[in-house]
């Protein structure tokens, strides 16, 4: 992880973090990935790929050395300057001690029954599971400890957070299982999450949120107001976005187990409007509580969701520094 956010803050000093978005024609289509059946080698070979595009970019030739060093910021001790390193890359960057270069991170992922659905050759659960597992292989590459949470209106698995042989098989063996729950309930994951993760970590979580805003803002604000670092992919299928559907027909909602005959010529417009309220609504009850907010369909490369993911971070890093340079400021 500290590889990562160091070039992008590196690199970007020069030049727009827009210039470093992947290019499409370079990316695996997902219903190609999906056809890889196992999934720590599809998360592998997405991590690969988004590793080969990086060292193609304006970032190569940074140094790996970097995982262990952060940009140097006023008010930094200049006993831990390496001047050998600003020598070769003509910045100043300072050692990290140990509990800066290891990320203790979280990943919460919804396994209830609305994750089935698709319109696609794979569902939102299958992609979901595959974007945490792409999210957990790299972060182990980088040295990081990845748990796991899985659930619905009930916890299905819970993996602490490590980093040993072993650990990153399990949490692979845990979300290849198929998402067999109901209701999306927030509730009672975060409730654990909070009684057994005391120390401040990074939480990740991936859902398509079918439940009402105003639960999962008062379930995030008990996350964030103890003080964890909240990052939340919101994953719908295109076919919930547009509501393209033909003919009338039977819908049933896998939730609430409700049938409900629905023509979509007449209500596809006011589903439209309710569904880009309801986005509306998860997006600012996001941004009121500085949580990163990352919507997209599940036909999007996963490539694209893991460089938001870094991007989304390194900004947040960035205004973490400047909010602190603003609070020296004033108390000098």
């Amino acid at each position: 992880m500290a590889l990562t956010a160091e070039k992008l803050a590196a690199a970007s000093q020069t030049q727009s973090a827009s210039a470093f978005t992947p290019r499409r024609g370079s990316l695996i289509d997902p219903k190609t990935l999906m056809s890889i059946k196992n999934l720590e080698l599809r998360a592998r070979v997405v991590v690969e790929g988004f590793w080969s595009g990086l060292h193609r970019s304006p970032y190569h030739g940074f140094s790996v050395e970097f995982t262990e060093y952060r940009q140097y910021s006023p008010g930094d001790d200049p006993r831990y300057l390496d001047w050998r390193l600003y020598a070769r890359s003509d910045r100043y960057y300072i050692k990290k001690f140990e509990d800066e270069t290891n990320l203790r991170c979280y990943l919460l992922v919804d396994n209830s029954h609305s994750m089935g659905y698709t319109s696609l050759p794979y569902t939102k659960a299958q992609y979901a599971n595959t974007l945490a597992a792409t999210l957990a292989y790299f972060l182990y590459l980088q040295g990081d400890a990845v748990g796991l949470l899985t659930f619905d209106e009930q916890i299905r698995e819970y993996l602490p957070a490590r980093h040993r042989t072993g650990h990153l098989r399990h949490l692979m063996l845990a979300l290849e299982k198929p998402a067999a729950g109901s209701a999306t309930d927030l509730a009672a994951p975060l409730l654990l999450i909070l009684q057994m993760v005391l120390k401040r970590v990074l939480m990740i979580l991936v859902s398509d949120l079918l439940a009402p805003i105003d639960a999962l803002e008062r379930n995030l604000i008990s996350l964030t107001a103890s003080g964890h670092e909240v990052v939340l992919f919101h994953v719908l299928d295109p076919a919930e976005l547009a509501f393209d559907f033909d003919n009338a027909a039977m819908f049933h909602d896998v939730e609430s187990g409700r049938d409900l005959y629905i023509d979509p010529a007449m209500a596809r417009k006011e589903y439209q409007r309710k569904m880009q309220v309801h986005m509306a609504s998860a997006r600012s009850a996001c941004q009121k509580l500085g949580i990163a907010y990352l919507r997209f369909a599940t036909d999007r490369p996963m490539e694209l969701s893991l460089f938001d993911f870094l991007r989304a971070r390194m900004q947040r890093g960035r205004k973490a520094k400047h909010s602190g340079r603003a609070r020296g400021g004033k108390a000098g």
